[in-house]
């Protein structure tokens, strides 16, 4: 993907992330609005004051509409080599960072030998799934993964995705990540 794509695509998550319009971007960046949506759409090719401009009134850095988005799915398996440090009483090894501004919900769930399907949630929910027993499927509806115990996921659940048990009984963490809106 080139730049004017990535930066369109990190231009619309924002906004549409941070609950502005295209209109009131316009506005608050002095760029028009057809200017505007041009960007958005990957077709134009902004100056480096046009991208200070939008980043200043998305209140965010510049290399944040510059850097392509990670992939939206990271699976760590039980025994991926993740960092780790010791303590007296406590080992305690980095599964998943999740950078935010808003609110992490945190839910002890069950998953039912059947299948759920889940619509996408609002612009910017993400889902991190730690599997405490048992084995399900879960993550995008189009190209969801299998999980054994242990294993962790971490997606976007802005679109459609699914939970899937395989076990007579499952188990899961589930972390339910909703940005400041």
């Amino acid at each position: 993907m080139d730049l004017t794509q990535v930066v369109g695509q990190n231009v619309q998550r924002l906004r549409t992330a941070a609950g502005i319009s295209l209109a009131d971007l316009a506005s608050a960046s002095g760029i028009s609005k057809t200017t505007l949506h041009g960007i958005e759409q990957g077709q134009g090719n902004p100056t480096l004051s046009t991208l200070w401009a939008l980043a200043t009134a998305l209140k965010t850095s510049l290399g944040e509409l510059l850097e392509a988005r990670a992939s939206t799915v990271e699976v760590v398996r039980a025994d991926d080599r993740r960092p780790q440090v010791e303590g007296d009483a406590v080992s305690a090894r980095l599964l998943h960072r999740i950078s935010l501004r808003g609110t992490v919900e945190v839910y002890d769930i069950a998953v039912a030998q059947s299948t759920q399907h889940s619509d996408a949630h609002l612009s910017g929910v993400e889902e991190c799934l730690v599997l405490t027993h048992g084995h399900v499927t879960t993550g995008p509806a189009e190209a969801p993964i299998d999980l054994a115990e242990g294993d962790s996921i971490r997606f976007s659940a802005a679109r459609p995705h699914l939970y899937r048990g395989h076990a007579a009984h499952n188990r899961a963490v589930l972390l339910m990540v909703h940005p400041e809106s």
